[in-house]
């Protein structure tokens, strides 16, 4: 990473000291200043005798915009792709936009080729249709790829659940002290149903962390095997992506139940996003469900448009947060 950035940071002072020069026939260097636009220039300048010029790289630019909005969409992308929740984000919303378009294109496919006994098939229907299964084929490659590399990213998930632990464990401690402490000056001046919901609040994280635990203890097991790094036989692999898909399936139980106890606050913000995480929990419900069994529960098509959902809406607050 080191070498990397001494390379960059090399081009970057070179690129610093050369002078810029636009493809005119001259080739002469111009200040930065002169490459905006100008309106007293015609976009197509002509030589001697009326014979056309090259336009200008300026022109082209700002023809195109691309100083404008095709830098500040490649600035929020970076930004986007700045944290490792941010790249999984991304690929989240593109692997499964994939997923869906390739089923959709297998879909058309299957129409345009229209029934098998049909003798007469157009020439453009079927031309059509090969097109659409070649594009579905790619889509679904790199739906699978996308959905490779979230998992290679989720081999260090368990590091950041170490530190929930961790922070769990010390609260767990704390609130212990302190209770001992009431107890033993003045008793009875904590109220008691107050108590109690703390301490279902407390169970309820308890279990959720350890179903994450299990989940990605499971999944990193089953996919670290496949890879010849350890050594479940493959009846294993497909027993703990199972029970994976499982746990993954409790914890979304608990969290819809623990949203459903919750009160959205007056605060628009606050509403919209409980909002985002009770659709989010709601389409991955039945997937989680769906990747428990071994025959599944929905077909592709709907596991795309499932999928999809929690998508959109992440990538929609990720780019917000961009802005």
């Amino acid at each position: 990473m080191a070498d990397a950035a001494a390379v960059t940071d090399a081009v970057v002072v070179e690129a610093e000291a050369t002078p810029i020069t636009a493809d005119l026939p001259s080739g002469e260097p111009i200040v930065a200043s002169a490459l905006e636009p100008s309106t007293s220039r015609p976009l197509t300048p002509r030589g001697p005798g009326g014979a056309k010029r090259s336009i200008p790289l300026r022109a082209l630019l700002a023809l195109a915009g691309a100083p404008g909005s095709v830098d500040t969409f490649l600035t929020r992308l970076n930004k986007c792709l700045a944290t490792p929740a941010g790249i999984d984000t991304v690929m989240l919303f593109l692997g499964y936009a994939s997923h869906l378009s390739a089923s959709a294109l297998r879909g058309f496919a299957s129409r345009a080729a229209g029934p098998a006994d049909t003798k007469v098939v157009h020439a453009a229907a079927t031309a059509a249709a090969a097109n659409a299964l070649v594009l579905a084929a790619r889509l679904k490659a790199l739906s699978a790829l996308l959905s490779e590399a979230r998992t290679i990213l989720r081999l260090w998930a368990l590091l950041p659940l170490y530190f929930w632990a961790r922070g769990l464990g010390a609260r767990l401690l704390s609130s212990s002290s302190d209770t001992e402490k009431n107890q033993k000056t003045i008793a009875g001046t904590a109220p008691e149903e107050e108590e109690k919901q703390s301490a279902i609040a407390t169970t309820v994280e308890v279990v959720r962390l350890a179903l994450c635990i299990a989940l990605q203890a499971l999944e990193n097991g089953a996919y670290l095997s496949s890879k010849g790094v350890l050594g479940w036989s493959p009846a294993q692999q497909g027993k703990a992506y199972k029970w994976s898909a499982r746990f993954w399936a409790a914890y979304v139980g608990i969290e819809l139940g623990r949203l459903a106890a919750e009160v959205a606050g007056p605060d628009p913000e606050d509403a919209r996003a409980w909002r985002n995480k009770v659709v989010r929990n709601l389409a991955w419900a039945p997937l989680t469900l769906h990747w428990s069994t071994d025959g599944g529960l929905v077909s592709e098509p709907v596991v795309g448009v499932l999928a999809t959902i929690p998508g959109v809406i992440q990538i929609r607050d990720l780019w917000a947060g961009t802005a």
